[in-house]
């Protein structure tokens, strides 16, 4: 029979297939106490997690490490090699290492393992042979075992190092869990970027509080509210009573379209009682920036502008979507 030729996208799409077959394959086969032990060991550790590999499997290890240290669980990586040329020095009684190996028989792991056993690290291995010399010394084994590599050849690490993935990363997640990380926690390791942000920019960050806060009083005139506007730079006045309580909001925008309205032989008496947003939406200055955003774009009709009230509906500043957009936080 002819053979058919398939496309890139088949190709790939098949590939990728066979990773998650994979994946899914080692639910099954993963022993439940096991798993239990290692989540337990990794748990109880007061020292650090020490990830170890070699070649692809070393990769891997640097990736699960990372998402151990940035999920609240400090671990590094140590290269086996390495480790028998004076690194091993990092390693304690305190510490758990999580081995990597497909065969389980790498010479450079092997080679390690005495040593970590001599200094009481208790050993979880990710390990493709269940018979393996890394299997038998470990305290924990998670069986990684995979039928193919994705390769066409059946030689490049492929499915065996997602699977290997997979693993440590439902490890590192369980842990999270186990040792009840909250996002504010997570966030604090995540500072720079954008989920950090959410969680921990807040709205006393970015607001234009104190001079900067433009403000005009409950019986300004029209032209003293343009001067505000002017003035600020913020497109918006907040309008406060005299014991500086907020009594309504008013931009550019609605400035505008009261003069477009009012008759001329009235902007004498103009007020901003009479173009004000009476009770607009308020924010806290301890609330999320990201929340303020939400605010603002959550709504059938959208708002550039917050007023920021203190807890007993003072006017304490302004915070616009500029603002917010400006610190990366959008």
């Amino acid at each position: 029979m002819p053979t058919i030729e398939l496309t890139y996208f088949q190709q790939v799409a098949g590939y990728i297939r066979a990773s998650a077959d994979a994946i899914a394959q080692v639910v099954d086969q993963l022993d439940p106490d096991q798993v239990d032990c290692a989540i337990q060991l990794l748990s109880q550790c007061t020292g650090k997690v020490i990830l170890a590999g070699v070649g692809k499997s070393g990769l891997i290890g640097r990736k699960i490490a990372a998402t151990l240290t940035s999920t609240g669980t400090t671990a590094v990586h140590l290269h086996p090699a390495d480790a028998l040329h004076g690194d091993l020095g990092i390693a304690t009684a305190h510490d758990v290492a999580i081995v990597l190996s497909n065969s389980g028989e790498t010479d450079e792991l092997v080679a390690l393992l005495p040593y970590l056993r001599q200094r009481q690290v208790p050993i979880i291995a990710i390990v493709g042979s269940v018979r393996s010399t890394l299997a038998r010394q470990a305290d924990a084994v998670l069986n990684a075992a995979v039928d193919k590599e994705a390769c066409p050849f059946n030689l490049a690490p492929t499915t065996s190092t997602t699977v290997a993935l997979a693993i440590g990363d439902a490890l590192a997640m369980t842990l999270m869990q186990v040792k009840g990380l909250t996002p504010e926690d997570f966030a604090i390791n995540h500072p720079a970027g954008r989920l950090g942000k959410r969680l921990t920019l807040r709205v006393r960050d970015l607001m234009h509080s104190g001079e900067d806060n433009p403000v005009v009083s409950l019986g300004a005139p029209w032209l003293d509210i343009i001067t505000g506007i002017t003035q600020g730079g913020l497109g918006a006045v907040n309008v406060v009573d005299s014991q500086g309580y907020l009594q309504g909001l008013i931009t550019d925008g609605d400035l505008r379209r009261t003069l477009q309205k009012i008759r001329p032989v009235d902007l004498e008496n103009l007020k901003s009682g009479a173009i004000m947003t009476p009770q607009p939406e308020t924010i806290s200055g301890d609330q999320l920036a990201y929340h303020a955003l939400q605010l603002m774009e959550n709504r059938v009709s959208q708002i550039s502008v917050l007023s920021v009230v203190d807890e007993a509906g003072r006017c304490v500043g302004l915070i616009r979507l500029h603002d917010i957009v400006r610190s990366g936080l959008s």
